[in-house]
């Protein structure tokens, strides 16, 4: 399998299509051990689309292949302070475990990081489980590594607090 059966497409969020494409996507990107390891709630996938419409700085991308959804980049525009630009930061990149190996991932990054440069973006950020290798070696294979400000301080680190 290769990538160049691929199709990607950015998410346009009022095609129930899409819709379905995008839930599908995380539901199974949830489920992987790298994921959530779990299912989500159904209150939370019932919030899923209306949360991401609503939020103004949402951008996905879904790759399909043969007109199957096979991965999504679910990504937020933020700001950097330091440089006074924007940032995306890919929040979910996911793709089916069927479909791994085969590129799909890489071309979602590269998507991302196209559209980033469109947008004049000064970097594009995600985070990654610390053992999840095969993640990892895609990420650095693309460009993509653990972000350093300043020697001194060491690696950055991402902290979450659950509300």
């Amino acid at each position: 399998m290769t990538a160049d059966r691929i199709e990607l497409v950015e998410a346009d969020l009022t095609r129930h299509d899409h819709q379905q494409a995008v839930v599908e996507l995380t539901m199974a990107y949830a489920l992987d051990p790298m994921g959530n390891g779990g299912p989500l709630p159904d209150e939370t996938l019932g919030r899923l689309i209306a949360g991401l419409r609503e939020h103004p700085t949402t951008l996905i991308f879904l790759a399909y292949r043969d007109g199957q959804p096979v991965g999504i980049a679910t990504c937020f525009v933020g700001f950097s302070t330091f440089a006074a630009r924007r940032l995306i930061n890919i929040h979910d990149l996911a793709v089916v475990p069927a479909q791994r190996g085969a590129g799909v991932g890489r071309l979602l990054l590269d998507a991302v990081c196209r559209k980033a440069r469109q947008l004049d973006c000064c970097k594009v950020t995600l985070e990654v489980q610390e053992n999840n290798r095969r993640a990892r070696s895609v990420y650095e294979a693309a460009g993509f590594h653990q972000a350093h400000y300043e020697a001194a301080a060491g690696g950055a680190l991402f902290y979450s607090k659950v509300l």
